[in-house]
């Protein structure tokens, strides 16, 4: 009866040098890990550490087969330490790096002291968070990753090169990059559990921890904000790809543990946060109902919340920022995407009233999901310190009243662009931050030390240890 779990996550930087719009960028992503490891304050102090490609099996498909390599896609295979995977076949067009210009991937990667991993991955520069133990960790040493990316650039803008930092998904042009989530659940769980039960979840999972994005569509073709970055990008059901076709859920099947003991859900979907809340509301209810899902004792409420097309419904809810549209359900009925996030709620609610007293970690997701939806229910901007989208949505929205501009205006545009620059002078998320209005779980001090400082409730401790005096 917990939401505590061992949780990890990757984000893969959004990527700029203002001088040169048309820089490769596996060239600028390998100068900003180079820099790094060579001189970041959470580095080893030895440059480039490489990485230990032996467990890695992107490959294997949790429905019970493994995708054969001739037929895999090329950007499916991030096992090979000797080619760096390119970003898709939606990106042929975009130009490799010639022959003067690529680095070599086993130098495009670090270790921190802090068990996380800093390397280039699919032409961004990607931080992938050390192991932790609970949501609340997973959020803090998540935030130490913008901590390094804002050395990194320093480091970038001392050896002549203005390199610029984005936490976002999208590029607004056709090109999104990753933001993922990893949960260690058991593995006795079925996974057609996992597909019927977490479809709807994740469908609406957004209303709560999306970080808002100006256009609509995949190359922004029409005008207009939306909820979630990732959602125009949601292509399929269940599948195992993560750089097209992308599904609402991953069938990667890669736990990094015994497999005979453990799963890892691979959660492709997400948006990346600068909210804390947001981003505590998207591990931590994600968790409870991983743990619905292992207690075995799924109620029948459950079954009602089945999608008659969860695809299209994924694109309905991000595209509806008044949160009054509803849904069409496999039984006929209709429900909004509050509907269905209360729905779980109450459900993982009740069975954890029946299991006893809950503990912090859970008692705090409860407390918030709930607030958050209450909020949400009686005036959308009410919940602007706790929820990114609304933030930016409310700010965007003032601005365009108050100019009579369209949502094709370039200074909204630009506007959702700074939102998520890294930059302190820079970052919109910084000034509301000073100004109070972001509610922050952890302060500049605890994400500074998580900066340097691996978790130490798993594995990452020795990782992390193991870099720091070696």
């Amino acid at each position: 009866m917990t939401a505590r779990r061992i949780i990890g996550m990757e984000t893969e930087y959004g990527i700029l040098e203002p001088m040169d719009p048309y820089a490769n960028s596996i060239e600028l992503s390998a100068r900003v890990v180079e820099g790094y490891a060579a001189h970041g304050s959470s580095a080893g102090g030895q440059g480039g550490v490489q990485w230990d490609f032996h467990g890695e099996d992107p490959l294997n498909d949790a429905r019970g087969y493994r995708l054969e390599r001739a037929s895999a896609d090329p950007s499916q295979l991030t096992d090979d330490p000797d080619q760096l995977a390119p970003s898709g076949t939606h990106l042929q067009n975009v130009a490799r790096p010639e022959e003067g210009q690529y680095v070599h991937p086993r130098a495009a990667n670090t270790v921190l002291t802090n068990g996380a991993r800093l390397y280039v991955d699919h032409a961004h520069p990607e931080y992938s968070s050390p192991e932790t133990s609970n949501p609340r960790e997973a959020v803090l040493w998540d935030r130490a990753g913008e901590n390094v990316m804002r050395e990194a650039m320093e480091f970038a803008k001392q050896s002549g090169r203005e390199i610029i930092l984005y936490k976002n998904n999208v590029d607004g042009k056709g090109a999104a990059y990753g933001s993922h989530e990893n949960y260690l659940m058991r593995r006795e769980v079925p996974f057609s559990d996992v597909i019927r039960y977490m479809t709807p979840f994740f469908v609406t999972r957004p209303i709560i921890c999306g970080a808002g994005r100006v256009g609509l569509g995949q190359r922004s073709e029409q005008s207009g904000f939306q909820i979630s970055q990732r959602a125009d990008y949601v292509e399929n059901d269940v599948g195992l790809e993560t750089t097209f076709n992308r599904p609402i859920i991953n069938t990667r099947d890669e736990p990094h543990a015994d497999a005979n003991k453990w799963r890892r859900l691979h959660v492709i979907g997400g948006d990346a946060n600068l909210f804390d809340v947001s981003n505590l509301l998207k591990v931590g209810t994600t968790s409870l109902l991983l743990w619905l899902l292992e207690s075995g004792e799924i109620p029948l409420d459950l079954d009602s919340l089945m999608l008659d097309d969860p695809v299209t419904a994924t694109w309905i809810v991000s595209q509806d920022p008044t949160l009054k549209v509803k849904l069409e359900m496999h039984d006929g009925s209709e429900r909004t995407a509050l509907d269905i996030q209360q729905a779980y709620l109450d459900v993982i609610r009740g069975a954890v009233e029946r299991a006893g007293q809950p503990d912090f970690d859970t008692d705090e997701i409860l407390t918030l999901w709930q607030q958050v939806l209450d909020a949400l229910k009686k005036d959308v901007f009410s919940a602007a310190k706790q929820v990114e989208w609304v933030a930016k949505y409310q700010l965007m929205e003032g601005m365009r009243q108050r100019g009579g501009l369209s949502w094709d205006n370039d200074k909204l545009r630009a506007l959702d662009v700074q939102w998520h620059d890294v930059r302190p002078e820079r970052s919109i998320v910084a000034r509301l931050d000073a100004a109070g209005a972001v509610d922050r779980i952890f302060s500049p001090h605890e994400v500074d030390y998580a900066t340097h400082h691996a978790p130490e409730a798993t594995r990452a401790y020795l990782r992390g240890g193991l870099i720091e005096h070696y």
